[in-house]
């Protein structure tokens, strides 16, 4: 089954809010999902303390290389998808985790600064890549953008990755107040609906599922890619 790992050396990027959303809207969808949280601040284990959860999800929190490697292949074998929230930081668990993964999606903010992290994340695969002689497929993912109005930053930056061939997400996770709810009170999205003070909950969830098809889009495609050089 696919795993997905989510990998950034940037504190505040949105990592840890998308793998968490990714899994709710893909459980939501009937799907069997692990959430791995090797964080070692484990938001995602904090998240599922909080009532809610999904009944198809499922959060396991581990620490070093060995367990890792043991979480993400028992997870392969029990459930649908495995998503990973990785640590911030290019340890030898990171890069063990990226050469077991089937996507890898690096979030960043529509900065200079963010942008120069997402970079070195992507060096940082493609060293892996080397390692352990695989092509790692991944994609940039903007979090945290305006949903009307691009900045000349981020459409910069937009440019600058596409004329190095990195590859991104077509959907941007943009920013919004349900997300940062789901995390405080706990459940999903879809939980808030009855929430009158909770305003855009609509919007929110139309958001992550364009996301969640796309991941499904490119797992699919590199699903047939892999079948067809066997």
């Amino acid at each position: 089954m696919p795993t997905i790992a989510f990998a950034s050396p940037k504190g505040g990027s949105g990592k840890s809010t998308s793998a968490v959303l990714l899994g709710i809207d893909l459980a939501e969808r009937g799907a069997t999902v692990t959430l791995i949280d090797a964080d070692p601040n484990h938001p995602l284990l904090r998240w599922s303390r909080r009532p809610g959860v999904p009944a198809t999800l499922t959060v396991v929190a581990c620490h070093g290389e060995e367990q890792l490697v043991d979480a993400i292949e028992l997870a392969a074998r029990q459930t649908a998808f495995v998503i990973v929230d990785l640590e911030g930081t290019a340890t030898s668990a990171v890069g063990v985790a990226m050469s077991r993964a089937d996507l890898v999606i690096i979030p960043t903010k529509g900065s200079d600064l963010d942008a120069a992290e997402a970079v070195k994340a992507i060096k940082f695969l493609r060293f892996q890549e080397k390692a352990y002689r695989r092509s790692i497929p991944f994609a940039v993912l903007f979090t945290q953008t305006r949903p009307a109005i691009r900045p000349k930053t981020q459409i910069n930056i937009e440019q600058q990755l596409a004329e190095q061939a990195i590859p991104m997400f077509a959907t941007q996770l943009h920013e919004r107040d349900p997300y940062r709810a789901v995390f405080s009170f706990g459940g999903t999205l879809r939980d808030l609906l009855d929430n009158k003070a909770m305003r855009g909950v609509d919007t929110a969830i139309s958001n992550v599922r364009l996301f969640s098809n796309e991941v499904v889009a490119q797992l699919d495609r590199i699903t047939a890619v892999a079948e067809a050089v066997r």
